[in-house]
C-alpha cells in the first residue's frame, strides 16, 4: 500500500511499513521556513499515533540534503507603536526556541527507528535534524559544518546537546568553535555517520535495505529498543537496567518472542503486528 502526501516542505510517501520524508525544495537547498518548522513535527506524530510506519527515512531533493535555517524568514518584526518590556521579549523569544528544539525531538521521542540519508551540504539547523535521528548515512560528497558561529550565535536546536554522545566531545568543541567542514570520511571515522557511499543512488539503495530489515522486526521490539537506548544515554547504567527491567515486564510480548523465535529457526521472516494507533480519551469516546 502507497500513500503520498506533499505539504510546503516534504513529500512523504509511506509504503511496506515504510515512510520517507522528503524535503522538496531543492532550489533553495531544503533551507528550513517558518512552515518546515510547523510541518515535521506534524508529519513525524501523525504517522506515529497512527502507526503508518515501522521506520522513517529523512532525506534532501537536489544536490544538498539542506543548508539549515532560512534565516530570511526570521526577520525581526517591524517595530511596534507600543514599547515592549526587553525581558518580556526575551521570555517570549525563550518560548520559541523551546519551540523549534520541539520540532527535531519529534524524531527520537516518535515509537518507530528514523534514519538521515544525507547527500552534500548538512549546514547548521540540518545537523540539529540528523542528531536527532536514531542512524545516519551520507554518500561521498556529503559534508557536515556546524555553521552558527560563523553568524554569531550558538547551534540551538540540538546539535551541542546531541553529538556529545556521537562524537569526540574535543572535536565537538573544534567543529562548534571554528565552523569548519567535516568531510565524510571524516564523519565516518568519528562515528557521526553509519557508512559512506560512493553515490548518492547506491546510499539511497542501501538505506532503503536497511528500512526494509528494520520492518520486517516486531515493532513491539523496535519501540523498545529505541527508547532503553535513549534513556540509557542519558542515566546511569544502574538506573537504565532497572527501567529497562520495568519496560520489558511490561511490554514482552510472548506472541512476538515465539514469532521471532520460529522465523528465524526456520530461517524466514515473521509476520508481525503494527503498533496499535495512538487514540486520546475524547478520540476514543467519539468526541472529537
Amino acid at each position: 500500500l502507497l500513500k503520498m502526501s506533499k505539504y510546503s516542505c516534504f513529500e512523504v510517501q509511506i509504503n511496506d511499513g515504510i515512510a520517507h520524508l522528503i524535503m522538496n525544495r531543492p532550489d533553495q537547498l531544503n533551507s528550513m521556513t517558518r512552515i518546515f518548522w510547523k510541518e515535521l513535527p506534524e508529519i513525524v506524530k501523525d504517522i506515529d499515533k497512527k502507526s503508518d510506519a515501522r521506520v522513517l527515512v529523512l532525506s534532501g531533493q537536489g544536490k544538498h540534503f539542506s543548508a539549515g535555517m532560512d534565516f530570511a524568514n526570521f526577520a525581526p518584526p517591524k517595530k511596534s507603536e507600543k514599547e515592549i518590556d526587553p525581558a518580556r521579549k526575551r521570555e517570549a523569544f525563550y518560548h520559541e526556541v523551546l519551540e523549534l528544539q520541539d520540532t527535531f525531538t519529534a524524531l527520537e521521542e516518535c515509537r518507530m527507528p528514523t534514519i538521515s540519508a544525507i547527500q552534500g551540504g548538512c549546514i547548521g539547523g540540518a545537523i540539529d535534524m540528523a542528531a536527532a535521528c536514531d542512524m545516519r548515512y551520507c554518500s561521498e560528497n556529503a559534508f557536515f559544518k556546524i555553521a552558527e558561529v560563523d553568524i554569531g550565535i550558538a547551534a540551538d536546536v540540538g546539535t551541542l546537546q546531541r553529538l556529545p554522545s556521537l562524537i569526540p566531545l574535543a572535536v565537538l568543541r573544534e567543529l562548534a568553535y571554528t565552523g569548519r567542514k567535516c568531510d565524510s570520511a571524516e564523519a565516518k571515522s568519528l562515528g557521526l555517520v553509519n557508512e559512506v557511499y560512493s553515490s548518492v543512488d547506491n546510499m539511497k539503495e542501501q538505506v532503503q535495505k536497511l528500512a526494509q530489515t528494520i520492518a520486517s522486526k516486531s515493532p513491539l521490539v523496535t519501540r523498545v529498543i529505541k527508547k532503553q537506548i535513549n534513556y540509557a544515554r542519558d542515566n546511569t547504567v544502574r538506573d537504565s537496567l532497572e527501567y529497562h527491567a520495568m519496560w520489558n515486564a511490561s511490554l514482552i510480548s510472548h506472541k512476538d518472542t515465539e514469532t521471532a523465535l520460529t522465523g528465524f529457526i526456520n530461517k524466514s521472516e515473521g509476520e508481525f503486528d503494527d503498533l496499535e494507533e495512538l487514540k486520546s480519551f475524547w478520540e476514543k469516546e467519539g468526541l472529537i
